[in-house]
Protein backbone atom coordinates (compact mmCIF):
# COMPACT_ATOMS: atom_id res chain seq x y z
CA UNK A 1 0.00 0.00 0.00
CA UNK A 2 1.26 3.38 -0.77
CA UNK A 3 1.12 6.11 1.67
CA UNK A 4 2.22 10.22 0.87
CA UNK A 5 5.03 12.52 1.85
CA UNK A 6 5.22 16.21 1.75
CA UNK A 7 9.00 16.71 0.95
CA UNK A 8 10.45 20.12 1.38
CA UNK A 9 14.12 20.22 -0.06
CA UNK A 10 16.52 23.06 -1.36
CA UNK A 11 19.95 21.88 -3.81
CA UNK A 12 23.27 23.07 -4.40
CA UNK A 13 26.08 22.82 -6.51
CA UNK A 14 28.89 21.49 -4.17
CA UNK A 15 32.70 21.57 -5.32
CA UNK A 16 33.03 17.73 -3.58
CA UNK A 17 34.75 19.62 -0.19
CA UNK A 18 32.45 18.21 1.85
CA UNK A 19 29.54 19.72 3.38
CA UNK A 20 30.13 23.44 5.46
CA UNK A 21 29.97 23.68 9.09
CA UNK A 22 26.52 23.99 10.11
CA UNK A 23 26.22 24.67 13.57
CA UNK A 24 26.32 27.82 13.28
CA UNK A 25 22.90 27.94 11.84
CA UNK A 26 20.06 29.88 14.08
CA UNK A 27 17.87 27.04 15.99
CA UNK A 28 21.11 24.06 15.57
CA UNK A 29 22.16 22.31 18.57
CA UNK A 30 23.74 19.82 17.25
CA UNK A 31 24.88 18.28 13.74
CA UNK A 32 24.88 14.48 13.65
CA UNK A 33 26.80 12.54 10.94
CA UNK A 34 24.58 9.29 10.13
CA UNK A 35 27.37 8.18 7.81
CA UNK A 36 27.22 7.34 4.42
CA UNK A 37 24.43 5.16 1.75
CA UNK A 38 25.02 3.92 -1.04
CA UNK A 39 21.54 4.31 -3.39
CA UNK A 40 20.68 2.82 -6.81
CA UNK A 41 17.53 4.61 -8.43
CA UNK A 42 15.83 3.88 -11.65
CA UNK A 43 13.95 6.11 -13.38
CA UNK A 44 11.29 5.64 -15.56
CA UNK A 45 9.63 7.51 -18.30
CA UNK A 46 7.48 7.26 -21.51
CA UNK A 47 10.33 7.14 -24.77
CA UNK A 48 9.39 11.16 -25.27
CA UNK A 49 9.92 12.28 -21.65
CA UNK A 50 6.62 12.73 -20.80
CA UNK A 51 6.40 12.26 -17.20
CA UNK A 52 9.76 14.85 -17.23
CA UNK A 53 7.87 17.51 -18.78
CA UNK A 54 5.62 17.55 -16.15
CA UNK A 55 8.34 17.69 -13.54
CA UNK A 56 7.25 14.31 -12.28
CA UNK A 57 9.72 11.41 -11.52
CA UNK A 58 8.85 7.59 -11.36
CA UNK A 59 11.89 5.30 -9.83
CA UNK A 60 12.89 2.29 -8.48
CA UNK A 61 15.17 2.79 -5.69
CA UNK A 62 17.11 0.28 -3.66
CA UNK A 63 19.89 1.22 -0.68
CA UNK A 64 18.91 3.54 2.19
CA UNK A 65 16.10 3.69 4.73
CA UNK A 66 13.34 4.35 1.78
CA UNK A 67 13.97 1.37 -0.72
CA UNK A 68 10.99 1.03 -3.25
CA UNK A 69 9.08 3.16 -5.86
CA UNK A 70 8.97 6.84 -5.25
CA UNK A 71 6.53 8.66 -7.37
CA UNK A 72 7.02 12.26 -6.92
CA UNK A 73 4.49 15.57 -8.25
CA UNK A 74 5.61 19.04 -7.81
CA UNK A 75 3.48 20.90 -5.86
CA UNK A 76 5.63 24.75 -5.80
CA UNK A 77 9.20 25.36 -5.56
CA UNK A 78 11.47 22.85 -3.86
CA UNK A 79 7.78 21.31 -2.43
CA UNK A 80 6.90 17.68 -4.04
CA UNK A 81 4.35 14.97 -2.76
CA UNK A 82 6.19 11.80 -2.66
CA UNK A 83 4.14 9.10 -2.97
CA UNK A 84 6.18 5.92 -2.03
CA UNK A 85 4.81 1.97 -2.42
CA UNK A 86 7.20 -1.20 -1.36
CA UNK A 87 9.87 -2.78 -3.07
CA UNK A 88 9.06 -4.92 -6.41
CA UNK A 89 10.32 -5.80 -9.39
CA UNK A 90 7.24 -4.38 -11.50
CA UNK A 91 5.29 -0.99 -10.91
CA UNK A 92 2.86 -1.40 -8.55
CA UNK A 93 -0.76 -0.89 -10.50
CA UNK A 94 -1.83 1.85 -7.51
CA UNK A 95 1.34 4.33 -8.79
CA UNK A 96 0.98 3.32 -12.47
CA UNK A 97 -2.48 4.51 -12.13
CA UNK A 98 -1.31 7.85 -10.80
CA UNK A 99 0.47 8.54 -14.25
CA UNK A 100 -1.95 7.47 -16.47
CA UNK A 101 -3.42 10.92 -17.73
CA UNK A 102 0.16 11.73 -18.65
CA UNK A 103 1.33 8.07 -19.85
CA UNK A 104 -1.84 7.40 -21.64
CA UNK A 105 -1.17 3.90 -23.92
CA UNK A 106 2.68 4.60 -24.43
CA UNK A 107 5.44 2.57 -22.20
CA UNK A 108 6.97 3.12 -19.13
CA UNK A 109 10.42 2.12 -19.57
CA UNK A 110 14.40 2.46 -17.71
CA UNK A 111 15.56 6.13 -19.09
CA UNK A 112 18.21 6.70 -16.41
CA UNK A 113 19.86 4.89 -13.96
CA UNK A 114 21.62 6.97 -10.79
CA UNK A 115 23.67 5.93 -8.43
CA UNK A 116 24.91 8.21 -5.40
CA UNK A 117 27.38 7.94 -2.38
CA UNK A 118 25.07 10.02 -0.04
CA UNK A 119 26.88 11.07 3.26
CA UNK A 120 24.14 11.82 5.51
CA UNK A 121 24.24 14.38 8.48
CA UNK A 122 21.09 15.31 10.29
CA UNK A 123 20.67 18.96 12.15
CA UNK A 124 18.77 19.07 15.84
CA UNK A 125 17.89 21.58 18.12
CA UNK A 126 18.60 21.65 21.95
CA UNK A 127 15.65 19.19 22.29
CA UNK A 128 17.22 16.33 20.17
CA UNK A 129 14.03 17.03 17.42
CA UNK A 130 15.48 16.77 13.63
CA UNK A 131 15.33 19.95 11.85
CA UNK A 132 16.58 18.82 8.87
CA UNK A 133 18.87 16.23 7.01
CA UNK A 134 21.68 17.69 5.14
CA UNK A 135 23.35 15.23 2.55
CA UNK A 136 26.32 15.15 0.64
CA UNK A 137 25.71 13.15 -2.42
CA UNK A 138 28.12 12.53 -5.22
CA UNK A 139 26.05 11.18 -8.08
CA UNK A 140 26.74 9.47 -11.50
CA UNK A 141 24.26 9.36 -14.06
CA UNK A 142 23.56 7.18 -16.89
CA UNK A 143 21.70 7.39 -19.59
CA UNK A 144 19.91 3.72 -20.41
CA UNK A 145 18.83 4.34 -23.74
CA UNK A 146 20.63 5.05 -27.00
CA UNK A 147 24.09 6.26 -26.71
CA UNK A 148 24.41 5.48 -23.26
CA UNK A 149 25.83 8.65 -22.19
CA UNK A 150 26.90 9.56 -18.60
CA UNK A 151 27.76 12.55 -16.30
CA UNK A 152 28.68 12.92 -13.11
CA UNK A 153 28.53 15.99 -10.45
CA UNK A 154 28.61 16.10 -6.52
CA UNK A 155 25.67 17.86 -4.88
CA UNK A 156 24.24 19.08 -1.52
CA UNK A 157 20.75 18.63 -0.59
CA UNK A 158 18.99 19.79 2.57
CA UNK A 159 15.71 18.46 3.21
CA UNK A 160 13.44 19.81 6.06
CA UNK A 161 12.03 17.02 8.67
CA UNK A 162 8.32 16.25 8.47
CA UNK A 163 6.14 19.54 10.16
CA UNK A 164 9.40 21.60 10.27
CA UNK A 165 8.96 25.38 9.25
CA UNK A 166 10.34 26.20 5.80
CA UNK A 167 11.90 29.01 7.33
CA UNK A 168 14.68 26.93 8.58
CA UNK A 169 16.08 26.61 5.11
CA UNK A 170 16.06 30.32 4.48
CA UNK A 171 18.63 30.33 7.82
CA UNK A 172 20.87 27.24 6.14
CA UNK A 173 21.13 28.81 2.68
CA UNK A 174 22.25 31.47 4.45
CA UNK A 175 25.08 29.84 5.99
CA UNK A 176 25.67 27.51 3.33
CA UNK A 177 25.97 30.88 0.93
CA UNK A 178 28.85 32.48 3.47
CA UNK A 179 30.76 29.66 2.57
CA UNK A 180 30.54 29.90 -0.96
CA UNK A 181 27.75 27.47 -1.87
CA UNK A 182 25.34 28.20 -4.35
CA UNK A 183 21.69 26.97 -5.11
CA UNK A 184 21.51 23.79 -7.87
CA UNK A 185 20.36 24.87 -11.40
CA UNK A 186 18.77 22.00 -11.92
CA UNK A 187 15.36 21.46 -9.18
CA UNK A 188 16.17 17.29 -9.33
CA UNK A 189 18.83 14.79 -10.03
CA UNK A 190 16.71 13.54 -12.71
CA UNK A 191 16.73 17.06 -14.75
CA UNK A 192 20.23 17.25 -13.93
CA UNK A 193 20.58 13.96 -15.14
CA UNK A 194 18.33 14.23 -18.29
CA UNK A 195 20.16 17.04 -19.84
CA UNK A 196 23.76 16.03 -19.02
CA UNK A 197 23.10 12.82 -20.50
CA UNK A 198 20.64 13.59 -23.53
CA UNK A 199 21.62 12.07 -26.88
CA UNK A 200 23.50 14.59 -29.56
CA UNK A 201 21.29 16.71 -31.41
CA UNK A 202 18.94 15.32 -33.92
CA UNK A 203 19.31 11.58 -31.90
CA UNK A 204 16.78 12.43 -29.82
CA UNK A 205 14.04 9.36 -29.47
CA UNK A 206 10.38 9.49 -29.93
CA UNK A 207 7.98 12.50 -31.41
CA UNK A 208 7.25 14.04 -28.10
CA UNK A 209 3.14 14.33 -26.66
CA UNK A 210 2.29 17.36 -29.18
CA UNK A 211 -0.16 15.12 -31.47
CA UNK A 212 -0.27 15.14 -35.13
CA UNK A 213 0.54 19.13 -36.36
CA UNK A 214 -2.52 20.48 -38.77
CA UNK A 215 -1.92 22.40 -42.02
CA UNK A 216 -4.62 24.35 -41.59
CA UNK A 217 -4.63 27.47 -40.21
CA UNK A 218 -1.69 30.42 -38.98
CA UNK A 219 -0.30 31.60 -35.90
CA UNK A 220 -3.28 29.36 -33.53
CA UNK A 221 -2.77 27.97 -30.05
CA UNK A 222 -1.97 24.58 -31.16
CA UNK A 223 1.03 25.81 -33.24
CA UNK A 224 4.58 25.78 -30.98
CA UNK A 225 6.45 29.07 -30.80
CA UNK A 226 10.18 29.07 -30.57
CA UNK A 227 10.82 28.10 -27.11
CA UNK A 228 8.53 25.22 -27.29
CA UNK A 229 5.39 25.89 -25.97
CA UNK A 230 2.47 27.21 -27.50
CA UNK A 231 2.30 30.25 -29.60
CA UNK A 232 1.23 33.87 -28.56
CA UNK A 233 -2.68 34.13 -29.79
CA UNK A 234 -3.25 35.79 -32.53
CA UNK A 235 -6.98 34.48 -34.32
CA UNK A 236 -9.70 33.51 -32.54
CA UNK A 237 -9.22 30.55 -32.50
CA UNK A 238 -6.19 30.78 -31.00
CA UNK A 239 -7.77 32.51 -28.40
CA UNK A 240 -10.75 29.83 -27.63
CA UNK A 241 -7.90 27.06 -28.43
CA UNK A 242 -5.73 29.16 -24.96
CA UNK A 243 -8.93 28.31 -22.82
CA UNK A 244 -9.39 24.90 -24.05
CA UNK A 245 -6.01 23.65 -23.81
CA UNK A 246 -5.91 25.24 -19.89
CA UNK A 247 -8.86 22.76 -19.19
CA UNK A 248 -7.42 19.92 -20.92
CA UNK A 249 -4.43 20.69 -18.66
CA UNK A 250 -6.66 21.02 -15.85
CA UNK A 251 -7.84 17.51 -16.44
CA UNK A 252 -4.62 15.67 -16.76
CA UNK A 253 -3.02 17.57 -14.04
CA UNK A 254 -6.30 16.44 -11.29
CA UNK A 255 -6.33 13.35 -12.49
CA UNK A 256 -3.47 12.29 -9.82
CA UNK A 257 -5.32 13.87 -7.11
CA UNK A 258 -8.49 12.53 -7.70
CA UNK A 259 -7.20 9.19 -7.60
CA UNK A 260 -5.45 9.92 -4.42
CA UNK A 261 -9.00 11.79 -3.32
CA UNK A 262 -7.17 14.80 -2.48
CA UNK A 263 -9.64 17.79 -0.99
CA UNK A 264 -11.63 19.26 -4.06
CA UNK A 265 -10.45 17.80 -6.80
CA UNK A 266 -12.75 16.13 -8.07
CA UNK A 267 -15.08 19.15 -7.66
CA UNK A 268 -12.17 21.00 -9.85
CA UNK A 269 -12.48 18.16 -12.44
CA UNK A 270 -15.79 18.41 -12.76
CA UNK A 271 -15.38 22.27 -13.59
CA UNK A 272 -13.03 21.56 -16.18
CA UNK A 273 -15.41 19.39 -17.85
CA UNK A 274 -18.13 22.00 -17.71
CA UNK A 275 -15.99 24.76 -19.06
CA UNK A 276 -14.71 22.74 -21.63
CA UNK A 277 -18.43 21.57 -23.04
CA UNK A 278 -19.60 25.63 -22.30
CA UNK A 279 -16.44 26.56 -24.50
CA UNK A 280 -17.07 24.20 -27.46
CA UNK A 281 -20.91 25.19 -27.41
CA UNK A 282 -20.37 29.24 -26.95
CA UNK A 283 -17.64 29.19 -30.23
CA UNK A 284 -19.44 27.11 -32.23
CA UNK A 285 -18.94 29.74 -34.93
CA UNK A 286 -15.09 29.05 -34.32
CA UNK A 287 -14.47 25.00 -33.50
CA UNK A 288 -17.18 23.15 -35.61
CA UNK A 289 -19.49 21.53 -33.66
CA UNK A 290 -19.67 18.17 -35.80
CA UNK A 291 -16.29 17.34 -34.20
CA UNK A 292 -17.08 18.76 -30.42
CA UNK A 293 -20.27 18.01 -29.73
CA UNK A 294 -18.99 14.26 -29.52
CA UNK A 295 -16.16 15.09 -27.05
CA UNK A 296 -18.71 17.38 -24.85
CA UNK A 297 -21.22 14.47 -24.65
CA UNK A 298 -18.07 12.21 -23.39
CA UNK A 299 -17.43 15.23 -21.08
CA UNK A 300 -20.55 15.12 -19.48
CA UNK A 301 -20.62 11.54 -19.13
CA UNK A 302 -16.84 11.92 -17.16
CA UNK A 303 -18.99 14.96 -15.47
CA UNK A 304 -21.43 12.16 -14.14
CA UNK A 305 -18.58 10.07 -13.44
CA UNK A 306 -17.48 12.28 -11.12
CA UNK A 307 -20.29 13.53 -9.72
CA UNK A 308 -21.42 9.85 -8.68
CA UNK A 309 -23.96 10.27 -5.69
CA UNK A 310 -21.86 13.83 -5.18
CA UNK A 311 -24.92 15.57 -5.07
CA UNK A 312 -26.56 13.67 -2.72
CA UNK A 313 -23.50 13.60 -0.35
CA UNK A 314 -23.69 17.72 -0.59
CA UNK A 315 -27.41 17.67 0.38
CA UNK A 316 -26.62 15.46 3.36
CA UNK A 317 -24.26 18.36 4.46
CA UNK A 318 -26.41 20.62 4.13
CA UNK A 319 -29.01 19.09 6.28
CA UNK A 320 -26.41 18.29 9.07
CA UNK A 321 -25.05 21.63 8.61
CA UNK A 322 -29.44 22.90 9.29
CA UNK A 323 -29.63 20.43 12.15
CA UNK A 324 -26.75 21.73 14.10
CA UNK A 325 -28.16 24.85 14.07
CA UNK A 326 -31.45 23.73 15.39
CA UNK A 327 -32.61 23.62 18.56
CA UNK A 328 -32.36 20.29 20.29
CA UNK A 329 -36.20 19.99 21.22
CA UNK A 330 -37.05 20.50 16.91
CA UNK A 331 -34.73 17.60 16.42
CA UNK A 332 -37.42 14.89 16.67
CA UNK A 333 -36.66 11.47 15.98
CA UNK A 334 -33.50 9.89 14.73
CA UNK A 335 -32.80 12.30 11.70
CA UNK A 336 -28.77 11.99 11.95
CA UNK A 337 -29.11 8.54 11.58
CA UNK A 338 -31.58 8.71 8.76
CA UNK A 339 -29.47 10.97 6.73
CA UNK A 340 -26.30 8.76 7.38
CA UNK A 341 -28.05 5.53 5.84
CA UNK A 342 -29.66 7.91 3.06
CA UNK A 343 -25.86 8.40 1.76
CA UNK A 344 -25.01 5.09 2.25
CA UNK A 345 -24.92 2.22 -0.94
CA UNK A 346 -25.96 -1.03 0.22
CA UNK A 347 -23.84 -3.24 -2.78
CA UNK A 348 -21.90 -2.30 -4.96
CA UNK A 349 -18.07 -0.48 -5.40
CA UNK A 350 -19.64 2.61 -4.03
CA UNK A 351 -19.01 6.51 -5.61
CA UNK A 352 -15.00 6.22 -5.47
CA UNK A 353 -15.19 2.48 -7.04
CA UNK A 354 -17.31 3.41 -9.64
CA UNK A 355 -14.85 6.59 -10.35
CA UNK A 356 -11.95 4.87 -10.29
CA UNK A 357 -12.99 1.73 -12.65
CA UNK A 358 -14.44 4.89 -15.01
CA UNK A 359 -10.89 6.54 -14.33
CA UNK A 360 -8.88 3.42 -15.49
CA UNK A 361 -11.00 2.30 -18.47
CA UNK A 362 -10.63 2.93 -22.20
CA UNK A 363 -13.42 5.38 -22.57
CA UNK A 364 -11.12 7.86 -20.06
CA UNK A 365 -8.13 7.54 -22.72
CA UNK A 366 -10.10 7.99 -25.93
CA UNK A 367 -11.41 11.40 -23.97
CA UNK A 368 -8.34 12.63 -23.31
CA UNK A 369 -7.23 11.51 -26.90
CA UNK A 370 -9.77 13.33 -28.19
CA UNK A 371 -9.05 16.77 -26.39
CA UNK A 372 -5.37 16.43 -27.48
CA UNK A 373 -6.69 16.04 -31.51
CA UNK A 374 -8.69 19.21 -30.69
CA UNK A 375 -5.85 21.44 -29.85
CA UNK A 376 -3.10 19.54 -31.94
CA UNK A 377 -5.39 19.83 -34.96
CA UNK A 378 -8.59 22.13 -33.98
CA UNK A 379 -11.51 22.17 -36.42
CA UNK A 380 -11.04 25.48 -37.24
CA UNK A 381 -14.36 26.94 -39.09
CA UNK A 382 -14.03 30.55 -41.16
CA UNK A 383 -14.64 32.94 -38.19
CA UNK A 384 -11.97 31.09 -36.61
CA UNK A 385 -9.61 33.22 -38.60
CA UNK A 386 -11.66 36.48 -38.63
CA UNK A 387 -11.27 39.35 -36.01
CA UNK A 388 -10.39 38.50 -33.00
CA UNK A 389 -12.32 41.06 -30.71
CA UNK A 390 -15.39 41.13 -33.60
CA UNK A 391 -15.75 37.27 -33.12
CA UNK A 392 -15.15 36.91 -29.31
CA UNK A 393 -17.49 39.85 -28.61
CA UNK A 394 -19.79 38.37 -30.64
CA UNK A 395 -19.99 34.91 -29.10
CA UNK A 396 -20.00 36.52 -25.59
CA UNK A 397 -22.85 38.84 -26.14
CA UNK A 398 -24.59 35.73 -28.30
CA UNK A 399 -24.75 33.86 -24.79
CA UNK A 400 -25.86 36.68 -22.46
CA UNK A 401 -28.59 37.07 -24.60
CA UNK A 402 -29.66 33.59 -23.71
CA UNK A 403 -28.87 34.49 -20.17
CA UNK A 404 -31.19 37.67 -20.47
CA UNK A 405 -34.03 35.71 -22.18
CA UNK A 406 -34.27 32.89 -19.58
CA UNK A 407 -34.39 35.22 -16.73
CA UNK A 408 -37.56 37.51 -18.36
CA UNK A 409 -39.06 34.45 -18.73
CA UNK A 410 -38.18 33.61 -14.82
CA UNK A 411 -39.05 36.66 -13.63
CA UNK A 412 -42.53 36.42 -15.35
CA UNK A 413 -43.66 33.30 -14.25
CA UNK A 414 -45.79 32.84 -10.96
CA UNK A 415 -44.00 31.14 -8.29
CA UNK A 416 -44.34 27.08 -8.57
CA UNK A 417 -42.80 24.55 -10.79
CA UNK A 418 -42.33 26.79 -14.13
CA UNK A 419 -40.35 29.58 -12.61
CA UNK A 420 -38.33 26.77 -10.79
CA UNK A 421 -37.50 25.26 -14.41
CA UNK A 422 -36.69 28.56 -15.66
CA UNK A 423 -34.81 29.84 -13.22
CA UNK A 424 -32.58 26.27 -13.36
CA UNK A 425 -32.00 26.68 -16.97
CA UNK A 426 -31.18 30.51 -16.56
CA UNK A 427 -28.21 28.95 -13.96
CA UNK A 428 -27.16 26.48 -16.72
CA UNK A 429 -26.53 29.54 -19.19
CA UNK A 430 -25.63 31.66 -17.17
CA UNK A 431 -22.25 29.22 -16.21
CA UNK A 432 -21.91 29.27 -19.74
CA UNK A 433 -21.94 32.75 -20.17
CA UNK A 434 -19.67 33.13 -17.52
CA UNK A 435 -16.95 30.59 -18.81
CA UNK A 436 -17.29 32.32 -22.47
CA UNK A 437 -16.29 35.53 -20.89
CA UNK A 438 -13.45 33.80 -18.95
CA UNK A 439 -11.98 32.32 -22.53
CA UNK A 440 -12.49 35.81 -23.66
CA UNK A 441 -11.04 38.01 -20.92
CA UNK A 442 -7.45 38.02 -22.00
CA UNK A 443 -8.34 39.58 -24.69
CA UNK A 444 -11.55 42.06 -24.25
CA UNK A 445 -9.84 42.78 -20.56
CA UNK A 446 -12.46 45.09 -18.37
CA UNK A 447 -15.44 44.31 -20.00
CA UNK A 448 -15.00 40.11 -19.84
CA UNK A 449 -13.81 40.50 -16.20
CA UNK A 450 -17.11 42.29 -15.33
CA UNK A 451 -19.29 40.45 -17.04
CA UNK A 452 -17.23 37.61 -15.14
CA UNK A 453 -18.23 38.64 -11.86
CA UNK A 454 -21.52 39.65 -13.12
CA UNK A 455 -22.36 36.16 -14.22
CA UNK A 456 -20.95 34.86 -10.98
CA UNK A 457 -22.94 36.84 -8.84
CA UNK A 458 -25.77 35.70 -10.63
CA UNK A 459 -24.88 32.34 -10.74
CA UNK A 460 -24.29 32.28 -6.88
CA UNK A 461 -28.35 33.67 -6.56
CA UNK A 462 -29.58 30.99 -9.01
CA UNK A 463 -27.45 28.20 -7.62
CA UNK A 464 -28.95 29.01 -4.17
CA UNK A 465 -32.38 28.83 -5.74
CA UNK A 466 -31.70 25.43 -7.44
CA UNK A 467 -30.00 23.57 -4.18
CA UNK A 468 -33.26 24.49 -2.11
CA UNK A 469 -35.47 23.03 -4.94
CA UNK A 470 -33.49 20.03 -4.75
CA UNK A 471 -33.48 20.26 -0.81
CA UNK A 472 -37.34 20.52 -0.68
CA UNK A 473 -37.42 17.28 -2.90
CA UNK A 474 -34.86 15.25 -0.83
CA UNK A 475 -36.71 16.29 2.31
CA UNK A 476 -40.19 15.31 0.88
CA UNK A 477 -38.39 11.48 0.28
CA UNK A 478 -36.65 11.38 3.45
CA UNK A 479 -40.10 12.80 5.48
CA UNK A 480 -42.28 9.96 3.73
CA UNK A 481 -39.26 7.33 4.35
CA UNK A 482 -39.35 7.80 7.69
CA UNK A 483 -43.43 8.24 7.93
CA UNK A 484 -43.49 4.47 6.41
CA UNK A 485 -41.37 3.44 9.45
CA UNK A 486 -42.92 5.07 12.32
CA UNK A 487 -40.52 7.69 12.61
CA UNK A 488 -41.91 11.98 13.62
CA UNK A 489 -41.76 13.86 10.16
CA UNK A 490 -41.86 17.19 12.37
CA UNK A 491 -38.22 17.86 11.36
CA UNK A 492 -38.02 17.50 7.85
CA UNK A 493 -41.11 19.70 7.60
CA UNK A 494 -39.31 21.81 9.32
CA UNK A 495 -36.41 22.15 7.14
CA UNK A 496 -38.59 21.79 4.16
CA UNK A 497 -39.81 25.51 5.42
CA UNK A 498 -36.75 27.09 6.05
CA UNK A 499 -35.34 25.69 2.40
CA UNK A 500 -38.84 26.95 0.74
CA UNK A 501 -37.63 30.64 2.36
CA UNK A 502 -34.46 30.30 1.17
CA UNK A 503 -36.22 29.93 -2.27
CA UNK A 504 -38.60 32.92 -1.67
CA UNK A 505 -35.48 35.00 -0.61
CA UNK A 506 -33.57 34.02 -4.01
CA UNK A 507 -36.57 34.79 -6.06
CA UNK A 508 -37.58 38.39 -4.28
CA UNK A 509 -33.34 39.50 -4.99
CA UNK A 510 -33.57 38.07 -8.61
CA UNK A 511 -35.46 41.38 -9.98
CA UNK A 512 -32.65 43.84 -8.23
CA UNK A 513 -29.96 41.46 -8.94
CA UNK A 514 -30.95 41.91 -12.83
CA UNK A 515 -31.44 44.95 -13.15
CA UNK A 516 -28.34 45.94 -11.88
CA UNK A 517 -26.30 43.37 -14.59
CA UNK A 518 -28.63 44.68 -17.16
CA UNK A 519 -27.72 47.78 -16.25
CA UNK A 520 -23.93 47.43 -15.86
CA UNK A 521 -23.92 45.22 -18.65
CA UNK A 522 -19.88 46.06 -20.42
CA UNK A 523 -20.59 44.77 -23.87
Amino acid sequence: MADTKREIERKYESDESGLPDLTGVAGVATVIDKGVAELDAVYYDTPDERLAAASITLRRRTGGSDAGWHLKFPVSSGVRDEIRAPLSDTLPDELAGLVRSRVRSAELVPLVRILSTRDVSELLDTDGTLLAEVSVDAVVAERLTEEGRTAQWSEIEVELADEGDPAFLDKVEKKLRKAGVRPSDSPSKLARALQETAPKKGKKSGKGNKGKKSEKGEGRAGKQAEDGGPAEPVTPGDHVLVYIRAQRDAIVELDPAVRRDVFDSVHSMRVATRRLRSTFKSFGKVLDRAITDPIGEELKWLAGQLGVDRDQEVLAERFTEALDNLPETLATGPVRTRLRTWTEKDDGPGPRGELLDALNGPRYLELLESLDAVIADPPLLKAAHGDPEKVITKAVEKGFGKVAALVEEALAQPPGADRDVAMHESRKKTKRTRYAAEAAQPLLGKPAKALVKDMKSLQGLLGDHQDSVMAREALRDLAFQAHEAGESAFTYGLLYGREERRAELAEEALPGEWARISKDMPF
